[in-house]
């Protein structure tokens, strides 16, 4: 479960609910939109990727 995600030398960094990092991804130019208990969203360009507390890919969605 994500207890928190926050934006750290260039990456996505998540934590659980016992403040363990679970995972770190790149931003890649990109943004930290928002998480949820199991997941979290990073804006590329016009594309948003959808990550699980894991750092695991789980969706992509082109957007404007």
């Amino acid at each position: 479960m994500i207890s928190l995600v926050i934006e750290q030398n260039l990456c996505a960094v998540v934590f659980d609910e016992n403040n363990r990092q679970t995972a770190s991804i790149m931003l890649s130019g990109g943004k930290l939109l928002g998480y949820t208990s199991g997941s979290f969203s990073i804006k590329r360009g016009t594309t948003i990727y959808t990550y699980d507390e894991r750092g695991r890919q789980i969706s992509s969605k082109i957007g404007f």
